[in-house]
């Protein structure tokens, strides 16, 4: 605005200069064009070799804060930046079918305010200003904290770095293709435990492979502080010149599996199905946390186990995409009936279903674990 009002004001005395001859006015209008164009190089100055990287770490949660920084640095020797803001978008990626590209013009009944309007709701934008000045060969740090309100997947990016440096006359903007993309986790949920259903211990003493304090012998690392010195392999260390400790293969506890069906004949109503996803993360983030959690599968899938947080962390970003399925994509062939085979052969299953309009239930053995 200021620069628009300058420019007409430059316009009227120029008028009003060439029509009286005045010089006075001729300097008055000297003075006017030579604000804009000091303004302009010094908007240029402020911004040039300043550089700037996209941080956050994701995965990112529904419902919890996450910080999106920004790194700035000043790459000139003499000039400091100031007076910076910077435009952040978030927008969810649509998972769905891409859709033809449309003429506005033969487009059949498409409304084009409506679908701008949809757009700009389903954008998150925030202006963030740069708090104080960047030093020459500097650098500084600009923070956008974000809430997703959704899960699936996010794209995050830089959409403009502007300012109105040095008089606010002219405004300068600079786009960017900044962009990162992020998982959005489900968010966690408040559930009920039910006594009816108990885990059984698998008879016959069966092994895990993952690290404990059962008897078969899993692999040797080296030894570090903390260590007990009876698991020290005397033997091996002779041979490698360090010490070695043994590591053992847990002993199968109590433990469940997590079998969830996503048939949309099941699944209806999409609030529901978003309460099921965050009821089946919940559990399974609980579950692993005591060392409960022992494979997972989803619809006619082959059942995987949970030994690691990165299988844990592979499960909740399937969760975070997963929509309802067709009854025929649910259940392939024979698929279903050998994933609750072998499931039921190796443990516990843990199944789901709508418990009322809103809610879910857990159950095992058809007794109910666990409501929400």
């Amino acid at each position: 605005m200021p620069g628009t009002v300058l420019i007409g004001l430059s316009l009227g005395i120029g008028t009003a200069a060439y029509n009286s001859s005045s010089n006075i006015l001729f300097i008055t209008l000297s003075l006017l064009l030579a604000c804009l164009i000091l303004s302009g190089v010094m908007s240029w100055l402020n911004l040039r070799r300043v550089t700037w990287r996209l941080q956050f770490a994701p995965p990112l949660r529904v419902g919890h804060d996450a910080v999106v920084a920004l790194e700035l640095r000043n790459a000139k020797r003499f000039l400091p930046t100031y007076g910076l803001w910077f435009e952040f978008a978030a927008r969810e990626v649509d998972a769905g079918p891409i859709q033809r590209p449309e003429s506005t013009v033969t487009a059949r009944g498409l409304d084009v305010r409506a679908m701008l309007a949809k757009a700009e709701k389903a954008e998150n934008r925030q202006r963030v200003p740069m708090s104080g000045r960047l030093d020459p060969q500097g650098e500084g740090r600009v923070e956008w904290v974000l809430r997703p309100a959704k899960r699936g997947v996010l794209r995050v990016g830089l959409v403009s770095v502007g300012s109105l440096f040095p008089f606010g006359f002219l405004r300068k903007d600079i786009g960017t293709d900044l962009v990162m993309e992020a998982i959005v986790w489900p968010a966690p949920i408040e559930y009920r435990r039910h006594g009816a259903a108990t885990a059984r211990r698998v008879s016959g003493g069966e092994r895990m492979t993952r690290v404990g304090v059962g008897g078969d012998l899993l692999g040797l690392r080296r030894y570090a502080e903390g260590d007990s010195h009876r698991m020290i392999h005397w033997k091996a260390s002779a041979r490698t010149g360090q010490l070695l400790v043994r590591q053992l293969a847990a002993e199968s506890a109590e433990g469940y599996s997590l079998w969830l069906r996503t048939e949309a004949g099941v699944w209806p109503r999409p609030e529901q199905f978003e309460v099921l996803i965050s009821f089946v993360a919940t559990l399974a983030e609980d579950l692993f946390r005591v060392g409960r959690l022992l494979g997972v599968a989803i619809d006619a899938e082959p059942p995987t186990g949970v030994r690691r947080v990165h299988d844990l962390e592979l499960f909740l970003d399937r969760l975070a995409v997963l929509q309802p399925a067709a009854e025929t994509a649910a259940r392939a062939t024979n698929g279903d009936a050998a994933a609750e085979s072998y499931l039921i052969a190796k443990q516990h299953v843990m199944t789901f279903a709508p418990s009322g309009a809103h809610g879910v239930a857990a159950y095992v053995d058809g007794h109910q674990a666990a409501s929400t």
